[in-house]
């Protein structure tokens, strides 16, 4: 029993060094490519990545993988159900670009930005000035809302609700986006204004001419602002603590490339960060 015990510990061994030294990975418990920024994303998720390198995050891997002197690889999967163990945990993948800080599906880095759902309408139609969902010049309006997003809370409480539009949650963005809808109904005044999230607004509200407002809301009494962070394996600490450095050196970059986006940001304080 005892010889069988040794045999059996002796094999796991010497599998687990084989697989922590496989081919293309570095020599550690750590599966992480030490060449290759190997990203997990969305094909077609604008204006986080898509399969032409046109999102923020694909620029964002781009920075981090030239500051690594490392080339960039993808591995794209709709983020929907099953997003992250067919690509994270399923080691074809190193890194997840964007995800809440507090995300249960992987671990964290520190945050490189932090936004807030934001209100979107056409200028010139008698909502500029707007700056919370309660204003009673939204009385009556028909109002995009994202179904199961925090703003669906302020909207019921502030009755709104009765006369809202829902856009699907969860959607396979090969095919439709939610945003896009919404930004199209406003646009073709089926809705009168709507509400997503930051990176959502900010970059659908430039889609369309002219250009929708973007109003970030940040006076709700409900937590409508999140920090987002790189996300990775549970396992993987090393790899954890030199993306954190790679955010803390490189932070006016990031706040650039989001900016462009068109991205609201907030600071620590949660306010606005000016442009």
């Amino acid at each position: 029993m005892k010889l069988w015990l040794l045999v059996a510990m002796l094999g796991l061994s010497i599998a687990h060094r084989a697989v922590a030294q496989a081919p293309g990975l570095g020599d550690s418990v750590e599966l992480v490519d030490p060449k290759v920024f190997r990203v997990c994303a969305d094909p077609n998720d604008l204006p986080l990545s898509n399969e032409k390198g046109q999102g923020f995050e694909n620029k964002l891997a781009e920075l981090f993988a030239a500051k690594l002197n490392e080339t960039t690889s993808y591995t794209y999967y709709p983020q929907v159900i099953g997003f992250v163990r067919n690509t994270l945990n399923a080691l074809r993948c190193d890194v997840v670009m964007g995800t809440a800080v507090g995300d249960t599906m992987v671990q964290t880095t520190n945050p490189y930005y932090r936004t807030t759902y934001a209100l979107i309408f056409k200028p010139h139609t008698g909502l500029d000035g707007i700056t919370s969902l309660n204003d009673p010049r939204l009385k009556g309006k028909h109002i995009g809302i994202v179904a199961g997003t925090p703003p669906a809370t302020v909207l019921m409480k502030d009755g709104l609700m009765a006369d809202a539009k829902p856009y699907p949650l969860t959607v396979d963005t090969r095919y439709t986006s939610s945003p896009r809808m919404m930004t199209d109904d406003i646009d073709a005044g089926h809705i009168d204004a709507g509400v997503l999230w930051g990176p959502m607004a900010g970059y659908y509200a430039k889609q369309v001419s002219p250009n929708l407002a973007v109003v970030p809301l940040l006076k709700e009494g409900v937590k409508m602002d999140f920090r987002i962070a790189l996300g990775v394996r549970r396992t993987d600490q090393d790899w954890k603590r030199k993306l954190n450095r790679l955010i803390a050196e490189n932070q006016p970059e990031i706040d650039k490339i989001l900016t462009d986006y068109g991205v609201p940001l907030l600071d620590q304080q949660g306010e606005l960060k000016s442009k």
